[in-house]
């Protein structure tokens, strides 16, 4: 009985793990699509995320502790990391700064706007609704007042399977919107900035105001990721949004290689969303097998490192492999 009981336990701490990796992995998600614009749709280095995913957080969470709805703080927060992609674009193009520089100069003073919004480093959500409140209602009130609900033969709490299904509506809703919007003609002339600035140019279309609206649209994504991570982990802190950048580059290169590098813009978005759950379930499980938190920051960079230089090597490798047979 005593160890039919602790397999119960440990199936149960099991799963729990898994349903929070993937509705981290889809909420970072948000983030992963807002980098995958900037990094590979205008071919631009964005670091204003570090500081963006921050500004989202510490603007739904006080607007949320001021008696605001999820919802609309949400929004707000969305609008918030749109201004700040906002400013970096226009230091970029109007004031003629290099765009890693202009990233790095928005993000540190982002750092002193997060303090002055939130007006302390943290500022916990206890007591407060969030934006799976609904789901999580209804979900109860569908289980008969259950606390728990049972996803694959183990239970999951109710407020943990709200939070994912309504992440999962979110992301998906807002991928498809990408999606949808890649394909309209403001969409493509976006695209075609990233890759031919020249030729954008002279069709007519000014490529320094779609630099500026693509930043806004994918420092928009990063703050609602920052409001949805938020919610989540109950908190908003200063120091959160140290890294991110790292973390949706990654999650970018996971994806291109489950869907390839190259490919329509849907197929993108999809590895994009895929390579963040499958990172966040790697780390999750490396946090499970002992890996110090503290180590989290370098072992992502090396797993970085790791993702960028083996597809080149194994490459390289069966290239050779190839010739050396050729000639024998």
């Amino acid at each position: 009985m005593l160890v039919r009981t602790t397999e119960i336990f440990k199936g149960a701490i099991i799963m729990t793990l898994v349903i929070g990796a993937f509705t981290i992995g889809l909420i970072l998600s948000l983030l992963s699509m807002g980098v995958w614009i900037s990094f590979r749709i205008l071919r631009y280095c964005d670091i204003t995320v570090d500081g963006s995913i921050t500004l989202g957080a510490s603007v739904a969470a006080v607007l949320m502790i001021n008696g605001w709805s999820p919802w609309t703080a949400t929004i707000a927060a969305t609008l918030a990391g749109g201004a700040a992609g906002f400013a970096t674009g226009v230091l970029h193009t109007k004031f003629r700064i290099q765009e890693l520089l202009a990233g790095i100069l928005v993000m540190t003073a982002l750092y002193s706007v997060n303090l002055r919004v939130m007006g302390k480093s943290n500022v916990p959500l206890i007591n407060v609704d969030n934006i799976a409140s609904p789901a999580a209602g209804m979900l109860t009130r569908g289980t008969g007042g259950a606390d728990s609900i049972n996803i694959l033969g183990w239970p999951v709490p109710i407020p943990d399977a709200a939070m994912l299904i309504t992440v999962l509506v979110i992301t998906v809703t807002v991928a498809l919107i990408i999606r949808r919007f890649l394909l309209t003609h403001l969409g493509t002339a976006m695209r075609a900035t990233g890759e031919n600035p020249q030729m954008v140019r002279a069709q007519g279309v000014n490529n320094q105001a779609m630099i500026v609206f693509g930043l806004v649209c994918a420092n928009a994504l990063v703050g609602m990721s920052g409001a949805l991570l938020a919610q989540y982990q109950g908190f908003a802190d200063v120091q959160m949004g140290i890294g991110m950048i790292v973390w949706g580059l990654a999650s970018i290169i996971i994806g291109e290689a489950l869907v390839a590098a190259r490919c329509t813009p849907g197929l993108a978005l999809l590895g994009a969303i895929m390579g963040t759950i499958l990172f966040r379930l790697l780390v999750a499980i490396a946090l499970r097998w002992g890996l110090n938190p503290n180590d989290l920051k370098l072992v992502t960079a090396v797993f970085v490192f790791a993702a960028l230089v083996l597809p080149g090597a194994v490459k390289y490798f069966v290239q050779k492999r190839t010739k050396e047979k050729i000639h024998d």
